[in-house]
């Protein structure tokens, strides 16, 4: 049977899809990495694994280095929400309990999409997000599926 909070949360979803796609932005974000990643296509649990910092290195065995924007960031928000299915406050929760336990962790801050790009094209197993057309031939899109 499923709860009304479960209802609720995927009519939230399916009106933010739609709000995203009728709005000037691309959607959905695009989600990036490293040209030397080695992968095409991500599914969204190991998108999540990567941005919660459990999942610590790519299949090659490269170790994986995670830019994130500001947790006030509206694309941060949207990314959150479309790509991994997580608010932005579940994200930050995770990644304090990590720091706070010595477990962990949280990924780099970058200030704007800009320095995201930069960082990612030039950090080796980098993944990060975008939002719009990509142009550096350092940087591959992945596919969440």
């Amino acid at each position: 049977m499923i709860s009304r909070r479960s209802v609720r949360n995927i009519i939230k979803s399916a009106v933010g899809a739609a709000l995203c796609c009728m709005s000037l932005h691309a959607c959905p974000q695009d989600l990036i990495a490293h040209r030397g990643a080695g992968v095409e296509t991500l599914t969204r649990n190991e998108a999540r694994l990567f941005f919660t910092m459990r999942l610590k290195n790519w299949p090659n065995g490269t170790l994986v280095k995670v830019f994130v924007l500001p947790d006030n960031n509206a694309l941060h928000n949207r990314f959150s929400n479309e790509i991994l299915g997580l608010y932005p406050y579940q994200l930050r929760r995770v990644w304090d309990r990590q720091i706070f336990s010595g477990t962990g962790q949280a990924p780099t801050t970058v200030s704007s999409e800009q320095e995201m790009l930069d960082r990612v094209a030039t950090t080796p197993g980098a993944i990060g997000y975008a939002d719009g057309p990509i142009e550096n031939p350092s940087i591959r899109l992945l596919e969440v599926r």
